[in-house]
């Protein structure tokens, strides 16, 4: 999953950005918000941690802008102040979830991680397939009951394909939720991930479909 965190403290913004990624996301800044608002319209997040207090654009003015323009991934506003008229603000403005600072980082993250499977309809940190168990909070697989060892990058293309079961997810879409802005992208590198997972799990858990992608069967056993 890729979040992008708006936060203009750089202290505070490189703690946030070392969490996510350990947390397994791939992770753009933003420390502004114009810079926020252009990527917010022109790239597919999954979730936006967004300060309020920003220099060039207010966050709220962003959020707003974001919901007016359309988009609609899931966003938790962080405020300096424990104010409920700046949360009300932020919440009336599209915000889906809000924390004041200071905060404690595993909170945060896992208030992230719950907006995101809200988002896919998903009432539990675990998704179920047939033989395949991801546990979506300690990012560990099953197979038959069996774990399976997978790198960072093959467990975030496994989770993404997962929570977009029977639909046809393309090379474009995959690049897009597994790297950051700045990462060297290789679409090469999902035909390798692909097959090594089809040898980890079964051949048939991940089906290519022709001119579209690849797709997560969504079959129970």
């Amino acid at each position: 999953m890729r979040v992008l965190v708006v936060e203009d403290s750089e202290a505070l913004a490189g703690q946030l950005r070392a969490a996510f990624a350990e947390a397994g996301f791939a992770v753009d800044h933003a420390p502004d918000g114009e810079e926020a608002l252009f990527l917010g319209e022109t790239e597919p997040y999954d979730a936006v941690v967004l300060d309020l207090g920003l220099p060039r654009l207010d966050g709220l003015t962003v959020l707003r802008r974001w919901r007016a323009a359309g988009r609609t991934m899931p966003v938790l506003v962080l405020t300096a102040r424990d104010a409920w008229t700046e949360k009300v603000e932020g919440l009336n403005a599209g915000a889906d979830d809000y924390l004041a600072k200071p905060f404690v980082m595993a909170e945060l993250v896992a208030r992230v991680q719950a907006l995101i499977r809200r988002a896919h309809g998903l009432a539990r940190p675990e998704i179920r397939l047939g033989d395949l168990r991801i546990d979506i909070n300690a990012r560990s697989v099953t197979w038959k009951g069996a774990p399976v060892r997978l790198t960072a990058l093959e467990y975030g293309l496994l989770a993404y394909l997962a929570h977009h079961p029977g639909r046809p997810v393309s090379k474009t879409e995959l690049t897009e939720h597994l790297y950051a802005q700045d990462f060297d992208r290789d679409s090469n590198t999902l035909e390798v991930m692909v097959g090594r997972l089809r040898r980890k799990l079964a051949d048939g858990v991940i089906e290519t479909v022709r001119g579209q992608g690849y797709r997560m069967v969504a079959d129970e056993g």
